[in-house]
């Protein structure tokens, strides 16, 4: 066990829920928890990842920023699996479209994850391993969606560590593979919450389309991502 408060976390283990949100904008998670928590209170802002406590309709739950890619990710979802028991982490993010399925503002439910991150070496494991979401929360959010009219996809998206690559066909590529979209992080959550017994799934607004270079404006961000968060609010409710 390590020693609370963490290096990169000053909450302590009671300052935090059993299920969190987490998000990759650490402001993101300061506008949830100020627009859909009751009484929020802050437990972290180590490096200038917020994080917050409070209630939605009765339901206690956390939302704390988490960084961009696969290392941050990884190392804030294993300290609240780990250390502060957390049993649940809910991804709530955004992801560049490279499928004809999704498009701007689209939410895509992350069934697996296909990576170019080599974070599973970690294991050493014989082989390569799939990095999939918990299917009771895949399950949960899936008909939550259709109870609130909310459209969804779920399939395959690829987390990938570059965000500036060089080769010009890397998204062509995992297009031809059936692949819905892009971000940099769910791979990790979903090994993180594998090797320790835990739950996790991944959700993204579509925020821009990777080959023709369309995105939503800041204030369509702000909307669609609403819809997102409601959607995971709503379903932590049932778990």
């Amino acid at each position: 066990m390590a020693q609370i408060p963490t290096p990169h976390n000053g909450g302590k283990k009671e300052d935090i829920a059993k299920t969190v949100l987490m998000q990759g904008d650490p402001l993101r998670t300061k506008y949830i928890a100020e627009k859909f928590l009751e009484n929020p209170r802050q437990f972290t802002g180590v490096r200038g990842i917020f994080g917050y406590t409070g209630t939605y309709k009765g339901k206690e739950l956390s939302v704390m920023g988490h960084g961009m890619g696969c290392p941050s990710i990884g190392i804030y979802s294993h300290e609240l699996y780990n250390f502060y028991d957390v049993d649940t982490i809910i991804r709530t993010g955004s992801a560049g479209c490279i499928s004809d399925k999704v498009e701007l503002r689209s939410i895509v439910l992350a069934q697996g994850c296909s990576t170019d991150s080599n974070y599973g070496d970690q294991y050493q494991l014989p082989g390569t391993f799939a990095p999939l979401a918990d299917f009771g929360l895949l399950h949960t959010a899936y008909e939550t969606a259709k109870e609130l009219d909310i459209p969804v996809e779920v399939g395959n998206i690829i987390t990938t560590d570059v965000f500036y690559n060089a080769n010009p066909d890397y998204n062509k590529k995992w297009k031809e593979m059936g692949v819905l979209a892009v971000e940099m992080e769910a791979a990790a959550l979903y090994m993180n919450a594998a090797y320790a017994g835990k739950r996790a799934l991944t959700m993204c607004t579509v925020s821009d389309n990777v080959f023709t270079g369309e995105g939503l404006s800041t204030e369509e961000r702000e909307q669609g991502f609403d819809q997102m968060i409601i959607l995971a609010l709503e379903t932590v409710l049932k778990l």
